[in-house]
């Protein structure tokens, strides 16, 4: 239910997706006053594939969630199918690295749900309902944003002031557009359609991702498909395509989408029809300019931090979130401090080179013959696919020091050096 807003706070988080959510969580924790709006009214659905890889489930570890994470679904790993092959691919177990070696999937509506709650037990308030409209600039900071609400006369418009502003209102970032955020379609970006079916393999203990995808002609399509078994009695399927400016993606999503999950029905036990269709447009690898101002900081879907290689965002999310408090933790008291260049400087250190090497990696497989051409070599090599799925699935830590780690920040330290337009520029 709605409730009434606060006039002023310290930390304002407008989003109560997994970014907008941790940030008030952490910030709260961090003993900040801090509010949280969100311009739906919770719970909500959200388009998404649902999976939460190691990454993701070492961020919601570290906010306490490890009991209620395993109570629902546990894997394994990823079931790779394509090109007349299929291998099962554990989650990596790498010396010294502290993720863990367990995924798992939980629908949105539960999932940012239930993220939000944590976030009010922390200490946040919450507030569904309120829509973010406008902003109100004193000099180079926002002062404090205009939101709209449903009042006994129809929609009424509210200010709230606050000392520091996170944005974590998702791919479209409408208020972020308000703030100057430019989202840059010359790099890869993601089509991608999701859905839920029953299915008799709901609690298959491995994610599954088809890399070879097919339209009803048989044509090789730039992307993959998904089942992620959800231990509900349900899947989460979806089907995905990638995309630049140059090369844009020629399909119709929801019609791949049940035309895969007809390739799919014997297989994977499913049955009946496909429920909550949806699709959206990512933005990917840190496409965006303008992430920070003096007071406000774009985090998650909203700053472009999903992954080029598999779609992936609410590790990003979790992250960005926390880390973007630990920031107003430490400097928040200082009225000279300033997000405007520290929290650009910050993503490109965390983000920047891996975010480059996997949208240039991504921007190759927009070519289909590329894909026909690798893939059958891939899929050959247990090797190989296990690299890709540590590489794909953001498993490489600050601390790792194999070689896989060392060759792929290697790599991209080499790309990031030749990019017209490094991440978050």
């Amino acid at each position: 239910m709605p409730h009434t807003l606060p006039t002023q706070t310290d930390v304002l988080v407008v989003g109560a997706g997994p970014a907008g959510s941790g940030a008030a969580a952490w910030a709260a924790r961090h003993g900040l006053e801090t509010l949280l709006v969100d311009a739906a009214v919770f719970p909500r659905d959200k388009t998404c594939g649902d999976g939460l890889t190691p990454r993701a489930i070492h961020e919601l570890q570290a906010l306490g969630l490890t009991d209620w994470v395993k109570g629902h679904t546990v894997n394994h790993g990823l079931r790779a199918h394509g090109f007349g092959q299929t291998l099962e691919l554990n989650w990596p177990d790498v010396k010294g690295s502290d993720l863990s070696t367990w995924g798992s999937a939980v629908a949105r509506t539960e999932l940012d749900d239930h993220l939000r709650r944590t976030a009010v037990t922390s200490g946040a308030t919450a507030v569904d309902g309120a829509r973010a409209v406008d902003v109100v600039r004193d000099g180079g900071r926002v002062a404090a944003v205009v939101f709209e609400v449903a009042g006994p006369r129809g929609k009424e418009r509210v200010v709230v002031r606050c000392r520091w502003l996170v944005v974590a209102d998702g791919v479209r970032s409408p208020l972020g557009k308000l703030l100057g955020r430019e989202w840059h379609r010359d790099t890869v970006y993601g089509v991608a359609g999701r859905s839920y079916v029953k299915s008799d393999r709901s609690d298959d203990p491995w994610i599954s991702s088809h890399l070879e995808l097919r339209d009803e002609d048989g044509k090789a399509l730039a992307g993959y498909g998904w089942v992620f078994p959800l231990g509900t009695g349900e899947v989460n399927l979806g089907a995905g395509a990638l995309a630049t400016a140059k090369r844009p993606a020629d399909i119709a999503v929801k019609p791949l989408m049940r035309h895969y999950a007809g390739q799919l029905r014997e297989e994977f036990e499913l049955r009946g029809d496909l429920r909550a269709e949806a699709s959206a447009l990512l933005p990917m690898g840190g496409a965006v300019s303008n992430v920070a101002g003096a007071n406000w900081a774009l985090v998650g879907d909203a700053a472009g931090c999903v992954n080029p290689l598999n779609g992936e965002g609410i590790d990003y999310g979790l992250e960005t979130g926390r880390v973007v408090a630990e920031l107003l933790a430490a400097h928040g008291a200082d009225d000279g401090y300033s997000l405007a260049t520290a929290w650009p400087a910050l993503l490109r250190e965390s983000y920047g080179e891996s975010f480059s090497i996997a949208r240039r990696l991504a921007g190759i497989a927009t070519v289909p013959k590329v894909i026909t051409a690798l893939g059958p070599i891939g899929m050959r090599s247990d090797f190989l696919m296990t690299l890709a799925l540590r590489w794909m699935g953001n498993l490489v830590t600050d601390e790792d020091r194999d070689r896989a780690a060392r060759v792929w920040r290697w790599a991209g330290r080499q790309s990031i050096a030749r990019d017209a337009r490094p991440p978050f520029s």
